[in-house]
């Protein structure tokens, strides 16, 4: 082998290291995606990641109260049935559907659960007005993720 060959495959080395090199840097800076929380009312529905996701570790709970908000809004008819699906990966932690910050119901490891949309404006469950905030929360004895919706009254 000549010299000459034996430096472009030293260059050709080089060069693909440095394109995995720059490849792994480029896929550390991105996040990865949280699994996906649905709602759905009547055909209508709005996905979300997660507001608050820690992993699979538990989030403190002093920084749960902002991970009840979002901008995610759907209109709910209360004569309709809401649906919450999540993914199978937030099932299989256990989830259960918060109102306004409490337990709505008990924790599920199903990745489906429907609620009658009379419930969350309903004063008796600790509704107030025309929206309610409602969280899907992952794990059984503590959270390690929440994914927060705001259910606005149709009229």
């Amino acid at each position: 082998m000549t010299s000459l060959q034996s430096a472009v495959r030293r260059r050709r080395a080089v060069a693909a290291a440095g394109a995995v090199s720059a490849g792994l840097l480029a896929l550390s800076a991105c996040s990865k995606p949280t699994p996906i929380a649905t709602i759905t009312v009547d055909g209508d529905s709005v996905h979300s990641e997660a507001t608050c996701y820690n992993d699979g570790k538990a989030i403190k709970t002093a920084d749960l109260p902002k991970c009840l908000k979002s901008d995610k809004t759907i209109k709910v008819d209360p004569t309709e049935t809401v649906r919450f699906g999540v993914d199978p990966d937030i099932a299989d932690k256990g989830w259960t559907i918060l109102m306004n910050g409490q337990p709505l119901v008990e924790p599920s490891k199903k990745t489906y659960q429907t609620i009658p949309g009379s419930v969350f404006f309903n004063a008796q469950y600790g509704a107030s007005g025309n929206s309610t905030w409602v969280a899907i929360a992952e794990g059984e004895k503590s959270t390690t993720g929440v994914w927060s919706f705001k259910l606005q009254k149709a009229s």
